[in-house]
């Protein structure tokens, strides 16, 4: 009777449920795997459901079809960036899969979310530092999955590709926004308004020791007083911690040939069209890392993982250091008068820095049979080199007091108001005096690049003048945070300037013209009415012998001296309001 008693007993009774496998789908495999996009959002799900600290929302869409996900991990369950801002917690935002076929981000980010709750020693910075994650940002790009594409890659087994669903590299799409993707970017990141920013790639280029090299925002383009402390604090103990977990740090090797020691390191000038150079628009210290091709994939995800949690443990005990900073750049940006609008390496100051490479050198190709580059890694060294890391600017403009932009360019006002422009429409039809470029030369690419013929060597003639502006149209003042986005974006000499990636390009062809045979008797006319007219006429006949025998050019010239030639001919529409 006992006997049954019990055996009654252990079938009634529940047994403890098995403990939950939270290993990530790169820990379950053979080390040389990584997450699925399904994969990925499926075990961030999972997070969410077990873990109030943990929320994954949609943000937006994607050029795939699907919608770009995030992830907020806080330590209260606060999601709302206002509020935390408010709390004083310091937002550090990490975006993964811009290049899906460099996935250590996205492995390293799902062990990092899950231990910053499961971790007491980790959860305890959450109480000062909120961390905001893109699981995967090219979506498109991770469905789109092969294992051949990352030609020069020691692994994964397979992983997405580079290319967005468009075909477009995303890492050069923060400023034209031609992808949903990027659309969906902007919103967020004003959303978020990040204290420091990452996004995780793997290298391409020369062979070295490092398992993981480091792009930091370019210290010349970030605002000084974040530039000082990134220089004097967050970059010593970010490198000092590496060293001390023995994943020894470089620079990035921006490097394709030989060794690095002859020429030395050149510091990466990121423009806007890149998610660091973007960012620090807006007072952002960006960094981007990128683990070595050739190295193991297990190493590359340890490293990543590894650099991570060192930078959220750096940033919440730096935190009042770095809030100050931020609130100082802010504060003098809003007082700056000069801005730069492009930068050219001063090869005049270098630092030095000890570099551990491996010696290039070269053997006959088993193809060409002409001599090929290989690394020697059974000839490592390390040895000091020079760093170059000085850019000045190779051009500067005056800060407007506002800028008016047509309503007609709504491909640009859209742009800009998802990067947190505040825009005020004109009530009713009015002239404003302002200044007015004029195109006067420029370079186009011969091919094109991302979508667009990029344009570069902008010359601008400006001119005051009153411009009749109608209602609707966007005045936009310099008195915001955005001043320096809006500075990069609406001068066309700007390196990444909406002129510059081809938004304006119809100004630059003449809608109206005139039949030689008409218009020879018109400018006589004008020759005999305007002496003043004939004189340069004939000093530029006399100065240019090409010109003095070329009916078609003079009478060309003539046309565009007169009224008859079209004001808006190579007129930057965009005004200056001095």
């Amino acid at each position: 009777m006992l006997l049954l008693s019990l055996l009654s007993l252990l079938l009634t009774t529940p047994t403890s449920p098995a403990p939950t496998d939270w290993r990530t789908p790169f820990e379950r495999g053979n080390g040389n795997t990584t997450a699925t996009y399904d994969e990925c959002i499926g075990y961030y799900q999972r997070l969410d459901a077990a873990y109030p600290e943990i929320q994954l929302r949609e943000a937006g869409t994607t050029d795939s079809g699907r919608s770009l996900h995030v992830v907020v991990v806080s330590a209260d369950g606060d999601m709302e960036p206002a509020s935390l801002r408010a709390k004083g917690r310091r937002i550090v935002f990490i975006q993964n899969g811009i290049h899906p076929g460099e996935p250590e981000g996205i492995d390293a980010s799902l062990m990092l979310a899950r231990d910053y709750v499961q971790k007491k020693a980790l959860r305890r910075q959450l109480d000062d530092v909120v961390l905001v994650i893109i699981p995967i940002y090219n979506v498109g790009g991770a469905l789109n999955r092969n294992s051949s594409t990352r030609t020069n890659q020691n692994g994964p087994e397979s992983y997405g590709f580079r290319g967005n669903a468009r075909n477009l590299d995303l890492n050069r799409d923060y400023i034209k926004q031609d992808s949903r993707n990027a659309r969906s970017f902007a919103a967020l990141f004003q959303r978020w308004q990040p204290d420091v920013y990452v996004d995780t790639h793997t290298s391409n280029g020369a062979d070295y020791q490092y398992t993981l090299t480091l792009i930091a925002t370019q210290k010349d383009k970030l605002h000084p007083a974040l530039s000082q402390y990134m220089q004097q604090q967050l970059l010593p103990a970010l490198y000092g911690g590496m060293d001390k977990q023995k994943w020894y740090l470089s620079p990035y090797v921006d490097f394709n040939g030989r060794t690095p020691d002859a020429r030395g390191l050149q510091g990466f000038l990121e423009s806007p069209r890149y998610s660091t150079g973007y960012t620090a628009l807006f007072n952002t210290i960006g960094f981007v890392t990128e683990t070595h091709m050739l190295k193991a994939y297990t190493p590359r995800v340890r490293a990543t993982y590894d650099f991570l949690r060192l930078l959220i443990g750096t940033v919440q005990q730096q935190k009042a250091a770095l809030a100050s900073a931020r609130t100082e750049a802010t504060r003098l940006s809003q007082q700056q008068q000069a801005f730069a609008l492009g930068w050219r390496l001063d090869t005049t100051q270098a630092e030095r820095f000890t570099f551990r490479g491996y010696e290039g050198k070269t053997k006959p190709s088993d193809v060409s049979g002409q001599p090929r580059l290989y690394y020697d890694r059974k000839a490592p060294y390390t040895k000091s080199i020079p760093y170059y890391n000085t850019f000045v600017p190779t051009a500067t403009v005056q800060r407007p007091r506002a800028y008016v932009l047509p309503q007609a360019w709504g491909e640009v006002a859209e742009r800009l108001r998802l990067s947190g422009v505040q825009l005020r429409q004109l009530s009713a039809d009015t002239v404003i005096n302002g200044e007015t470029y004029y195109i006067q030369d420029y370079k186009t690419s011969p091919r094109p690049y991302e979508g667009h013929y990029l344009h570069s060597g902008v010359q601008v003639r400006p001119v005051r003048q009153p411009r009749q502006l109608l209602r609707g149209d966007f005045y936009i003042s310099l008195n915001q945070p955005a001043a320096r986005y809006l500075i990069e974006t609406l001068e066309p000499q700007a390196t990444d300037s909406f002129f510059a990636w081809g938004f304006f390009d119809s100004i630059l062809q003449q809608k109206e013209y005139f039949s030689d045979y008409v218009f020879e008797d018109l400018a006589a006319q004008l020759l005999r009415q305007q002496p003043a007219l004939q004189a340069q006429l004939n000093q530029k006949k006399q100065a240019d012998p090409a010109f003095a025998a070329s009916g078609p050019a003079q009478l060309d010239w003539l046309y565009r001296q007169s009224d008859h030639y079209e004001p808006s001919h190579l007129r930057y529409p965009v005004l200056r309001v001095l």
